[in-house]
């Protein structure tokens, strides 16, 4: 969901210097005309359905303004740069953002926080401030190895006498997918404190 008032086209060269496979999660914040809350409701509603729809849509996290103010966070994770690309180019996503833009005031925000930083932030957590660097090094450390070396002697009867560079390939296959959907969110989710400290 890039900003009404930011340049596309730049928006877009940001992604493609990423790397294609790389997660990405969209950060945009609006704020919202006075009275017109309950209107973006209903389009944060149906601009969510409409990211459902999309392949390689991780999530959706809405933060919504405390009482007295009017800016929302719209958080969009993708599981690759790619996947963000589609919904950014796609015409659904154009002519809900019309729909958008007439409610919104003033300046909007608009970020794409990529690599680890996909693990890294929560759903709704109450600022997008990303843990220190090192932490979250470690923390991908900590839970990469043991997943990898206990894949790695799963997989040797199977793998053991193929060259090297095959016998990471089935490993990568395995160990990327177990590390996104089970355990980066289990891991964040018990180092949590740790990490915002």
């Amino acid at each position: 969901m890039t900003a009404p008032d930011a340049d596309p086209n730049s928006a877009r060269l940001t992604l493609r210097e990423m790397a294609p496979t790389d997660p990405v999660s969209l950060v945009v914040r609006r704020r919202i005309l006075p009275g017109r809350e309950a209107e973006y409701e209903t389009l944060l509603t149906e601009g969510g359905a409409l990211l459902a729809r999309v392949p390689g849509h991780r999530g959706t996290g809405i933060i919504r303004p405390p009482p007295g103010e009017r800016e929302y966070t719209l958080i969009a994770r993708f599981d690759t740069v790619n996947a963000a690309a589609e919904w950014e180019l796609s015409p659904e996503r154009a002519e809900w953002l019309t729909r958008v833009n007439a409610l919104v005031d003033g300046q909007v925000s608009f970020e794409k926080q990529p690599g680890l930083e996909f693990w890294f932030t929560p759903p709704a957590a109450p600022n997008l401030r990303q843990p220190p660097r090192w932490k979250m090094a470690l923390l991908t450390l900590a839970a990469l190895y043991p997943v990898s070396v206990g894949l790695g002697l799963l997989l040797a009867p199977v793998v053991g006498h193929w060259p090297a560079p095959l016998r990471a390939l089935p490993q990568m296959v395995l160990v990327v997918p177990a590390m996104t959907y089970l355990v980066m969110p289990v891991v964040t989710r018990w180092a949590a404190g740790w990490l915002r400290r």
